[in-house]
């Protein structure tokens, strides 16, 4: 303390010379001295002078305190001393200057805090350092550590960015800063990542793989989402830094199922009213947060599985839900209306939902109609009117049936007669053909994305009629048109003065271009190519150069789809005229200025129509593609002869010839490779079939094998007992067979023998077939890049002979099942015959014996058998009987556990009841014991604590008598 007194009291003994002393002083008694508590004052005292002197500070001390940083960490209090002496020095953070002084003064404090940076990070190590005193847990080391950090990157970040990346550990040390418990390092820990993801996609990548996404979208949720602070507001930043422009993080953040944790940030209540300023920046970043996700500029794949994932989880009904909310802020409205628009477009489900909504009145009315509303009304804001049209452009992007739908509400048969509700295509007309030259514009570009690359549409929407005036006969779309752009400047209109002349030449030019039919209406009004060419032919002002460019656009279009069907402009005599009235070299540069204006390369940058002034609104993002499309090629078309157009169509024509010739044959070829997938699979078929018999006919081939091996057998055994039994038995009988039944059983053999010859010869025939049938398959295997009518013949016979052979194959079964049914009938013959030779020494009392000693043996077992189910069957009573009773014993058992539980539950809280009687009655105790000193004290005489006592000793006696008592009861 003596030496920070005389530090103190030495600052104001000089003027500036003082200071710079009293640092230089400090700086050598951080660098020299020995004790810790010398250094610590030392580098607190620099740390009080260092915000109003930052130079010299930082110019002396800045050496000695990283020192400080390398050499004292185990003290944490002087390291956070160092820290922020440090970040005084480098961070910009002044006290408040006068209004005069604060830019110089602002400008002056980048600078030093850039310098000072410069020189910390030029030694690399300073910034490791940083970040392992990053790992401290301690608050005075950890938090002036981050806020240093963010004030480097601050200044120069991505110096700063490269040695974090290439420090091992560097990033995961930082986002160990999100998980901390302490919410001011927490959130300081969420700016400094600000600074560290900004234009760096390999730090973002790192960062999104160590969970940055879930810690950050907890934290979100921890604070209430779209209700939370200033924390939701840092933390959404963070994720668009993550997101925006990283498809890997993109995709990474789809697949890990993040998007349907964003349904909550949308969840607004049915009472809108009272939205806090924080309230509206928060969803406003969430809604740019979407947007990130599905931005036109994103890769087509990554857009649209996030815009699916985005429909499954229920995001995007929840935006179409604060889209038609009412008490929404208009900016929130507007920006919700722009994502909307990016979530569906290109994409067929999404768009066919936002179709289908429809806004809460009565009766309810489709979003898109409402919407157009509000974009043809002139009181609308500006910013709201683009983003309707921004989301009509993106429902039609890309979407027939859309553009279908809304042409369709203009079209004769499906106009409401009874004038009920008002369709989309009723109010884009309105807006057509209204006096504010803004709707004018919208409309007709709107009109313009319901034809884009349709060439149906453009056919369908020249039936449109309208109803001009009363008593006049209604003209069609396209002349009412051109009838307004041929009037120019005679109608008053409210905004640009070209504007709606821009709007009506895109119409025209979208609808023309690819379409012969829509070129021949439009020539056939014998006012529109006079009318073109005076416009371009006239010496305008600047102003007007753009429509002249429009102009010649639109007659280029003309000559360059005229299909010539009309004698009076056709394609040559439209360029004779334009040489004649223009010029061709004039036509060309006119048609240049559109190209050339400066309104053209902003539009053709992004799809949205963001316009900073309705003045501005001049060109369509898709129109800028039309007109580069279409530029060159009607250069091309312009300086081409009648000889070159001629020798073009007949290439046409050629080309049209060979085109179809090479349909032709693409035809056959296709029918041809059709037929040969049939055969294919027929001779697959026939394969299978052939297979198939060669087993059948293997297996027949045993079966026949086995039924001559039983045959030979059989006669073996009959060649042995003839003999025997002849001589026993003499001519009459062999072996008590009659010679009429043995001559029979010989004609049976016989014929057998003769079955068995027949059989081999329709085996040798069905080997035959087999051998047909297989060569005829190689016959097909080879011919198969030639199959015509020939092998379709061959197939059908294959087919009658595959028939032949299955009926032969059902005849031979049929016959084997004969022959296996004869031949039981001879084994049992000849089993009977054997059973009637008597055996010797065996008499018909011994087999009678013997079958009633087997009849009684069969009885007693059918009496066993018949007692033994009686015994299982009463076992099965007694074992129902016995479950019943344990059932009813383990209820019983049940009930008996319950009391006994509730009675251990009673004597319990009697214990407990007593305990609390006897802490109570020994409080009382002490209390008398107290009295009784007082009593003491005061001087009370012996009487009285005799009374007590005796009173004491009486209710002694009387619990006593008590007690006595309730024991003899």
């Amino acid at each position: 303390m003596n030496f920070l007194r005389g530090v103190m009291g030495g600052q104001s003994a000089g003027p500036q010379h003082t200071e710079a002393e009293t640092i230089q002083k400090l700086c050598d008694r951080v660098a020299s001295s020995t004790l810790l508590d010398d250094r610590r004052n030392a580098v607190r005292a620099l740390k009080s002078l260092s915000k109003k002197y930052r130079l010299e500070v930082g110019s002396q001390a800045m050496e000695h305190l990283t020192r400080v940083l390398q050499t004292d960490r185990s003290d944490s209090e002087i390291i956070g001393y160092a820290l922020d002496t440090l970040y005084n020095i480098i961070s910009n953070d002044e006290e408040e200057v006068d209004d005069v002084e604060e830019e110089n003064s602002t400008r002056q404090s980048e600078d030093l805090g850039s310098q000072f940076t410069e020189i910390f990070i030029k030694q690399q190590e300073n910034v490791t350092l940083l970040l392992s005193l990053l790992e401290e847990f301690d608050f005075h080391v950890r938090w002036p550590g981050v806020k240093l950090l963010t004030s480097l990157l601050k200044h120069l970040g991505p110096q700063v960015q490269q040695i974090i990346l290439v420090s091992p550990m560097g990033v995961s040390r930082l986002m160990d800063l999100l998980a901390d418990s302490r919410e001011v390092i927490r959130n300081d820990g969420v700016l400094l990542l600000q600074a560290l993801t900004r234009s760096n996609g390999a730090i973002q990548k790192i960062v999104a793989f160590e969970n940055a996404f879930e810690r950050l979208l907890d934290i979100i949720t921890e604070e209430g989402n779209s209700d939370g602070g200033i924390v939701v507001e840092d933390c959404l930043i963070l994720l668009q830094n993550l997101l925006k422009n990283n498809n890997s993080n993109q995709n990474f953040f789809k697949e890990g199922s993040y998007i349907q944790r964003m349904k909550p940030w949308f969840e607004v209540g049915e009472e809108n009213s009272g939205w806090s300023a924080q309230k509206v920046t928060n969803l406003h970043l969430m809604l740019q947060l979407v947007r990130v996700l599905v931005s036109p500029t994103n890769p087509p794949g990554a857009t649209s599985s996030c815009q699916k994932a985005m429909f499954q989880c229920g995001l995007l009904q929840q935006l179409c839900t604060i889209l038609m909310a009412t008490g929404v802020p208009a900016d929130i409205l507007t920006e919700t209306i722009n994502t909307v628009s990016e979530v569906i477009r290109g994409c067929q489900v999404n768009q066919d939902y936002f179709a289908s909504v429809n806004a809460p009145s009565n009766p309810p009315r489709p979003a898109i109609v409402v919407l157009l509303m509000s974009m043809v009304n002139e009181r609308q804001p500006f910013v709201l009117r683009c983003a309707v049209l921004y989301c009509f452009q993106c429902f039609l992007y890309k979407n027939q049936k859309g553009q279908g739908e809304i042409v369709s509400t203009l079209l004769p048969s499906t106009i409401d007669a009874t004038g009920n509700s008002v369709s989309a295509g009723q109010l884009l007309c309105g807006g057509l053909f209204s006096t504010d030259s803004l709707s004018n514009w919208c409309a007709a570009v709107a009109l313009a994305h319901a034809l884009q690359e349709n060439s149906t549409q453009k056919e369908q929407l020249l039936r449109v009629q309208l109803a001009t005036s009363i008593g006049n006969p209604p003209v069609s779309l396209l002349q009412q048109c051109t009838n307004i752009l041929s009037q120019g400047d005679k109608i008053d209109r409210r905004g640009s003065k070209i504007q709606t002349r821009v709007g009506l030449l895109m119409l025209l030019c979208t609808w023309l271009s690819n379409c012969p039919i829509a070129v021949t209406h439009f020539l056939h009004n014998s006012a529109n190519v006079p009318f073109l060419t005076g416009q371009i032919a006239e010496n305008l002002g600047e102003e007007e150069q753009l429509v002249q460019g429009l102009c010649a656009l639109l007659l280029g279009i003309s000559i360059y789809f005229n299909d010539n069907s009309l004698e009076s402009y056709m394609k040559e005599k439209l360029k004779q005229l334009i040489e004649k009235r223009i010029g061709k070299e004039n036509f060309i540069e006119k048609l240049g200025f559109i190209s050339k204006h400066e309104l053209y390369s902003r539009a053709s940058q992004k799809p949205q129509p963001n316009f900073p002034s309705p003045e501005c609104m001049i060109f369509d993002h898709e129109f800028t593609k039309l007109v580069k499309e279409l530029e060159g090629v009607i250069t091309k078309a312009i300086y081409k002869s009648s000889e070159e157009d001629k020798k073009e169509e007949e290439v046409k024509k050629t080309l049209e010839q060979h085109d179809s010739i090479v349909t032709h044959y693409k035809n056959m070829i296709r029918e041809q490779d059709l037929q040969l997938e049939e055969l294919k699979q027929q001779i697959s078929t026939l394969k299978c079939q052939n297979e198939q018999l060669q087993t059948a006919v293997t297996q027949q081939a045993s079966q026949i094998q086995q039924h001559k091996d039983q045959y030979n057998l059989l006669k073996v055994q009959l060649g042995k007992d003839s003999p025997h039994h002849g001589s026993s038995n003499g001519g009459a009988q062999v072996n008590g067979i009659p010679p009429e039944e043995i001559s029979r059983l010989r004609a049976e053999v016989e014929e057998l023998k003769s079955n068995q010859e027949l059989l081999r010869s329709q085996l040798a025939e069905k080997d035959s077939l087999i051998e047909n049938l297989k060569s005829s398959q190689t016959s097909l295997d080879t011919n198969e890049a030639t199959a015509s009518a020939r092998d379709s013949e061959q197939i059908a016979e294959l087919k009658q002979e595959l028939a032949t052979l299955k009926s032969q194959l059902n005849s031979k079964s049929m016959e084997i099942t004969k022959l296996q049914t004869e031949k039981q009938e001879l084994l049992q013959k000849i089993e009977a015959f054997s059973q009637s030779v008597p055996v010797p020494g065996e008499s018909e009392t011994v087999v009678a014996a013997k079958a009633t000693d087997v009849e009684g043996r069969l009885s007693a077992l059918l009496q066993e058998t018949k007692e033994l189910k009686n015994e299982i069957k009463a076992l099965s009573e007694e074992r129902t009987a016995i479950k019943e009773q344990l059932d009813s014993s383990n209820s019983t058992i049940v009930i008996l556990q319950n009391e006994k539980n509730q009675l251990e539950v009673n004597i319990t809280d009697s214990k407990k009841e007593q305990d609390d009687l006897l802490v109570l009655l020994a409080d009382q105790d002490q209390k008398i014991l107290s009295l009784k000193h007082k009593l003491k004290e005061l001087g009370h005489p012996d009487e009285e604590e005799d009374e007590l006592e005796s009173i004491d000793q009486d209710d002694e006696d009387d619990e006593d008598e008590v007690a006595n008592s309730q024991g003899d009861n």
